[in-house]
């Protein structure tokens, strides 16, 4: 496959968001799907290559969040394409958890040796990071014989009934769905640029660990807890990164109270932090990782929880996934992490995120409105507020200025009460990355001028 004609030219915008074709689309879409799909913008995909995608007006957009944080290696990479095609030809389904074949037995080996931790490991797959954290929440009380799990607050994990029920990013996803799974009991999660303990960073003296401990002789027996789950940079919530130190003290606690350490990665894993896997910032080696959104590339669903060995002890038929570790979609991963090993793209995206966190810190420091930029690798925020000091959330702002970004051929994504996430694909030129971070910040000017 080679690069598309309509690529070349850059992003550009030759009709209204959503046009006519788009439009149409939409009002069909309305009456058939689901009304509780999140569609954040009015963009109707037509054609991918890249960092870009072209819309069914034929507006070339370029894509900063990397199709919701799943196209590490870009849309449509013709080396994913090739192996993806080549095996359809061959094969496209053998259930997995009933019978054997080498792509599933091989993409196991590849996460086996890249995820942290000299020490045997056991994968199991499923079709999304829900279905990953699923497992893991199954995985952990059945190996400790435990029923209490500690999640965060602002977490994301799915929308599944146990990984709901670790989540707290927004009371829109347990409203009416309650009861549900019991045993959960949430936490505050190092947001040091609104610390909940009113602290500042260069201050912080981990009241938030504290807090744990003091939990623990209050209201949740530690004997009982199974697990502690966490995203090592919360996703939704708008790439919220615990401080350094803070992981390492978390530990402490699971190794002190014989809890596992379970680490979504399903946002930040493979190569988005600049790390393979984000917690390597932080040196801490959890017992459970739970992957999936970037792992097949988008070509299919596929999730992965990958466990220490003598933690994934559980017995025949404990748990299962038909479609688990799909041929299709191993085929797909195992190209994607040749891909990513080859091309040297972890370290691709930490040195384009120390670019670009530059280049959004100076944001910072002139803007009136962007109260705190953040980031590690290519998982980049921008916090919107309406007064620097006060903090108040600039939610009109911040959707203003996504929708500016529009209009000049940008996708960027929300993310938390006010931020704005940006998260290209890790095969990014400087060039694009570059050019995508001057039309946002043209769209944040034209929203200054403008309040």
């Amino acid at each position: 496959m080679s690069k598309p004609s309509w690529v070349k030219g850059g992003p550009r915008v030759i009709k209204e968001i959503p046009g006519p074709r788009a439009r149409e689309l939409v009002a069909k879409d309305e009456k058939v799907m689901s009304p509780s799909y999140t569609r954040a913008e009015p963009i109707a995909a037509e054609e991918g290559w890249g960092c870009y995608v072209k819309d069914l007006d034929g507006n070339v957009l370029l894509d900063l969040s990397s199709g919701m944080f799943v196209l590490n290696y870009g849309y449509s990479h013709p080396r994913i394409i090739r192996a993806v095609v080549k095996q359809a030809k061959k094969l496209t389904h053998f259930a997995g958890t009933d019978f054997y074949y080498p792509a599933q037995v091989e993409l196991a080996e590849r996460l086996v040796r890249i995820t942290p931790g000299d020490f045997p490991k056991r994968v199991y797959f499923g079709n999304s990071g829900a279905e990953a954290v699923e497992a893991a929440f199954k995985c952990a009380r059945w190996h400790t014989r435990r029923p209490r799990m500690l999640a965060y607050t602002g977490a994301f994990h799915g929308r599944t009934f146990g990984a709901m029920s670790l989540s707290s990013t927004n009371v829109l996803h347990h409203r009416y769905f309650s009861p549900l799974v019991p045993g959960v009991t949430h936490l505050p999660y190092p947001y040091c640029y609104r610390c909940p303990f009113g602290k500042t960073h260069p201050d912080c003296s981990f009241l938030c660990v504290d807090f744990i401990r003091d939990q623990l002789r209050k209201v949740v027996p530690p004997e009982e807890v199974a697990a502690i789950i966490t995203e090592p940079i919360q996703g939704n919530s708008g790439y919220i990164i615990p401080p350094p130190g803070y992981y390492q003290q978390i530990k402490e606690l699971c190794d002190e109270h014989g809890w596992l350490f379970i680490v979504d990665e399903v946002q930040t894993g493979l190569g988005r932090s600049g790390k393979m896997f984000a917690i390597e910032h932080w040196g801490v080696v959890p017992d459970i990782i739970c992957l999936a959104k970037a792992l097949s590339c988008g070509i299919a669903p596929i999730g992965a929880m990958i466990a220490r060995a003598e933690v994934m002890d559980w017995e025949p038929g404990a748990h299962a996934s038909t479609f688990g570790g799909n041929l299709v979609a191993c085929a797909a991963a195992i190209e994607g992490l040749k891909i990513l090993e080859e091309q040297k793209l972890v370290k691709r995206a930490a040195d384009l995120g120390e670019m670009a966190l530059k280049r959004l810190k100076e944001l910072e420091e002139k803007s009136k409105i962007v109260g705190e930029a953040r980031g590690l690798g290519l998982m980049l925020a921008l916090e919107i507020v309406r007064d620097k000091r006060t903090k108040q959330h600039g939610v009109k702002e911040r959707d203003m200025i996504v929708a500016e970004a529009l209009k000049r051929g940008l996708i960027v994504f929300r993310g938390g009460n006010a931020s704005i996430r940006i998260a290209p694909p890790l095969i990014i030129s400087e060039r694009d990355l570059d050019l995508g971070l001057n039309l946002l910040e043209e769209s944040l000017r034209e929203v200054e001028r403008k309040c």
